[in-house]
């Protein structure tokens, strides 16, 4: 019992911890007058059972393995770190120092005196003169060159060729290894390299010329290599005043205000509706595939040129070629009389997955791999459930003859024209043969893109093509295109837009028949039928070509 003048001990509430004892260790805790206290309760989950570790508590890790695995951590962290910095500063260093948008590459692009630019005979494309205040800028040949070579401008950056080689030509990049390595360490690092292209510059002015006034492009290539020997779109601007900082802004005004675009690079940038040189595509699709053989006939095609062929409910229709009559066309005579029906009645049988994939293979689908940049081919605009991205059986055959949704640059059509001409090889289009710079030369060597066709198929539409040209049908639909002396092989075009617009005219092929070296494409804007513009264009350039070639 408490003594007089003490507190009762106070117990603890229930599922309450007992207060902290001052006691010495194994003796009861007493009150305050001496007395043992009471013994306070305890709940339950107070104490772990008998030898264990708290059951809310874990298993404790030993520092050592603790350690052990932040190391492990932390390595891991460096060594992607490592590997990332090794990735671009070694494997895409040469890429990042060399890119358009590379702040060393514009620095020097707006002080350094340019690399010159060549023609492949040696003719001077671009070079470098001074103005009042001694700073560079760049001069050109001819407003020919405007699509393909484009401008160097202080004010307006750069384009076309003086873009994709801009670190070489401002001497950004070497082409010795070795100068490149010890460059920051040089008194003057830059080493601004001299091109030597593909071009010709008498090719491209005559396809300037021979365009005359009509929005159009023009691209002529070697099949063998890929090598550009003109590429031009129009109209054009004179890039020499877009260069001058004394006429650059007046002149780069009115061309954004020119509604006939003459910014717009045709040849690689433009897409356009192919009309029937598009044919020369789905024959490719549908011999290769085996969809189709060169003696396939289609029982109802002469009687359909009538009426029309029936599709699903929609009629393709095309002029009766009264010369055949009754008479069902195979492949080749259906390529020189340039039959729609036919091409359509081939596309549904290919299938329209066959004719992208194959067409994929020619470069449609994505950017081509090119020095300039290109818009991208297509056979359709996608999204159908049919096959290959088409809605329906009508789409796919009205793309079967180039109309549809199929869209193409005149670039990707010349290298169309290129395959068949390279037996089937599909070779990587280029604008330069040489750079040149303190370090010594690198050569740019032919690359294949793709095996596209088999030689044999590429034979059977090359020896089609030629009829479109020289067969006694076929030079109707190609007037003009035929050059006497050379064999001419090629496919004429006339791109339907819709009521009330008048059509492209194309035209693509190649020469000579016997042994290829020229391949062509001709694209002239709302100008009427592939015989009318295209055709007679192709003629008069390729006899460019043979007088140039010849020397």
């Amino acid at each position: 019992m408490a003594g007089p003048g003490s507190e009762a001990p106070r117990e603890p509430a229930p599922d309450t911890a007992p207060e902290p004892s001052t006691e010495p260790p194994n003796r009861p805790a007493r009150d305050r007058a001496g007395e043992p206290a009471p013994t306070p309760r305890v709940p339950s989950h107070a104490y772990p059972v008998s030898g264990s570790a708290p059951s809310w508590s874990g298993r404790r890790v030993g520092i050592g393995t603790a350690l052990g695995r932040v190391a492990l951590l932390l390595a891991f962290l460096f060594g992607g770190l490592a590997l990332g910095a090794g990735y671009w500063q070694v494997i895409e260093s040469a890429n990042l120092s060399s890119a358009g948008d590379d702040a060393a590459v514009i620095a020097a692009a707006r002080n350094v005196l340019r690399g010159e630019i060549f023609d492949r005979d040696g003719v001077r494309l671009a070079w470098n003169k001074r103005d009042k205040n001694g700073e560079p800028y760049r001069v050109y040949a001819s407003s020919a060159l405007a699509p393909v070579i484009g401008y160097a401008s202080r004010q307006y950056g750069t384009t076309g060729l003086e873009s994709a080689w801009n670190a070489q030509l401002s001497g950004v990049i070497s082409t010795d290894p070795l100068r490149e390595l010890t460059r920051k360490f040089r008194a003057e690092p830059s080493d601004p390299q001299s091109l030597k292209t593909t071009l010709v510059l008498k090719l491209q002015q005559a396809a300037m010329a021979a365009l005359g006034k009509n929005r159009g492009a023009v691209v002529m290539l070697d099949p063998r290599t890929g090598e550009v020997l003109a590429l031009v779109s129009t109209p054009t601007f004179d890039p020499s005043a877009v260069a001058d900082p004394a006429t650059a802004a007046k002149t780069f005004d009115k061309l954004r205000a020119d509604d006939r675009q003459p910014l717009l690079p045709r040849a690689t940038a433009g897409l356009y509706v192919p009309g029937s040189v598009f044919k020369i595509v789905t024959a490719i699709a549908a011999l290769g595939s085996g969809a189709i053989n060169p003696g396939t006939t289609y029982a109802d095609q002469p009687a359909a040129e009538k009426s029309g062929w029936l599709v699903d409910g929609f009629r393709v229709r095309d002029g009766h070629h009264a010369a055949t009559g009754s008479r069902a066309l195979d492949f080749q005579e259906a390529i020189e009389v340039s039959c729609n029906i036919y091409f359509a009645e081939t596309a549904v049988r290919t299938g329209g997955a066959p004719l992208a994939d194959w067409a994929g293979r020619l470069g449609f689908g994505s950017p081509l791999p090119f020095d300039l940049p290109t818009a991208t081919s297509q056979v359709t605009n996608g999204g159908g459930s049919f096959g290959g991205g088409f809605t329906d059986r009508v789409e796919l055959a009205n793309a079967g003859y180039g109309q549809a949704e199929t869209l193409v640059t005149p670039l990707q059509m010349a290298l169309v024209a290129a395959t068949i001409a390279n037996d089937g090889e599909l070779m990587q289009p280029h604008l330069v043969l040489e750079a040149t710079g303190k370090g010594g030369t690198t050569t740019i060597q032919p690359t294949t893109m793709d095996r596209a066709v088999a030689p044999g198929i590429a034979a059977e539409i090359a020896s089609a093509m030629r009829l479109a040209v020289n067969g006694d049908l076929g030079r109707a639909y190609t007037a003009g295109a035929a050059v006497k002396g050379l064999t001419v092989a090629g496919k004429s075009g006339t791109a339907e837009l819709g009521p009330g617009v008048s059509p492209h005219s194309w035209f693509i092929g190649f020469a000579p028949y016997e042994d290829p070296q020229v391949a062509i494409a001709v694209l002239v804007e709302n100008s009427g039928g592939g015989s009318v513009k295209a055709s007679p264009i192709a003629g008069d350039l390729l006899r460019a070509w043979r007088d140039w070639s010849n020397g």
